[in-house]
């Protein structure tokens, strides 16, 4: 599913236009940025947690040349599924 199948559904399960369906994408992703970016975690109960881990600076090798590189700190979003949506997968 892409953003714009996304769209769709939500816009036939709300009764939304397509454009307000958009609209409210584009905002729920960007809310959950603007969180992570200030440190904060996203947590949806029942379907997961948006979170934020530092990875450390480390040296690596490039591949081809296998010249030492380094590789810059850097954040990286996480996300870990709630039981609810864990459960909502497993059923049979």
């Amino acid at each position: 599913m892409n953003k714009n199948d996304l769209i769709a559904e939500i816009a036939k399960y709300t009764g939304l236009s397509k454009t307000d369906a958009g609209k409210t994408v584009d905002a729920f992703a960007a809310t959950i940025t603007t969180s992570l970016k200030k440190g904060e975690e996203v947590r949806l109960v029942g379907f997961g947690t948006f979170t934020v881990t530092s990875r450390s600076a480390t040296e690596g090798r490039n591949p081809r040349t296998g010249a030492t590189i380094k590789i810059p700190a850097s954040k990286q979003p996480k996300f870990k599924a709630g039981k609810g949506l864990k459960d909502a997968l497993n059923k049979k």
